[in-house]
């Protein structure tokens, strides 16, 4: 018993050594959105902020030029509606890989997983390409009607509905129930789990997106990310506001994944990842 005992307060000690390692970057964050910038490139390190310096916030929301709050409102519009549209294109597209086992089914679900072996920033020259001719730059369309489609979704999807009991969409059938009824009353109700699961990655991915929208966003669409990429010039970088605009970036997503993390793992378990 008591070798159990210290073998369990050597895991809790492990566990607490990495939570904590885990967690100093964000430290680092609340650290230097309160300090000077000259605390922050001190050559000595200091845990805590030489002085609580709240004009750093001040500063941010007061610059025209980057317009942050603009900048916020962008990212979560792009966010929101990139995240239904994926979750309604991916679920419908695994439902029917995981239901029709033809042939032109599985050659279907080759190429959705061959999407996952190319790299994405190889396709960004011929994606603004056709974006740019469709008249969608600085557009919140151009922004996220070309990432609606996720192979990484649809295969989670897919793995999920291959487990889901068939025996409940054919008594609904039964019960007079077209297909497409019987999906959205019977499968559907049963499969939030997964659906917020895939639901918060794709937030957290869109929400985090730097490379397209810099792309394909101007003053109207600038999202937050691209955003705080301009206190970072040729000039120098400025830390204190780049700090404080990413407390203030990191803190919705942080909510987000503490009130949805349970139905993240349980999804995760569920479709097949185990």
């Amino acid at each position: 018993m008591t070798r159990q005992r210290f073998w369990l307060g050597v895991r809790y000690v492990v566990l607490v050594i990495l939570a904590l390692l885990f967690m100093l970057p964000f430290w680092v964050i609340v650290r230097n959105a309160f300090s000077t910038n000259k605390n922050i490139t001190s050559a000595t390190w200091n845990w805590l902020p030489d002085q609580l310096n709240l004009t750093n916030l001040t500063t941010l929301l007061a610059n025209d030029s980057i317009g942050i709050l603009r900048a916020l409102l962008n990212s979560a519009i792009m966010a929101v509606l990139q995240t239904g549209g994926t979750v309604f294109v991916s679920l419908l597209a695994g439902y029917a890989l995981a239901r029709f086992t033809h042939r032109a089914s599985r050659f279907m679900l080759g190429v959705t997983l061959f999407t996952l072996m190319v790299p994405v920033a190889t396709i960004f020259v011929p994606m603004f390409i056709i974006t740019a001719q469709l008249g969608w730059v600085d557009t919140f369309r151009g922004l996220v009607i070309p990432g609606l489609f996720s192979a990484f979704a649809t295969y989670l999807f897919r793995q999920y509905f291959l487990d889901f009991p068939v025996e409940l969409e054919d008594a609904s059938l039964v019960d007079g129930c077209n297909p497409w009824s019987a999906f959205w009353r019977v499968v559907f109700p049963n499969s939030k789990g997964i659906v917020a699961a895939v639901g918060t990655i794709i937030l957290i991915g869109s929400w985090n997106a730097f490379l397209w929208p810099s792309l394909i966003g101007r003053d109207a669409t600038r999202t937050v990310q691209v955003a705080l990429s301009q206190f970072m010039t040729s000039q120098g970088v400025r830390y204190p506001e780049l700090f404080m605009g990413s407390l203030i970036v990191v803190a919705p997503m942080l909510v987000v994944f503490l009130f949805l993390q349970r139905y993240l793992v349980q999804g995760l378990t569920t479709s097949g990842l185990r």
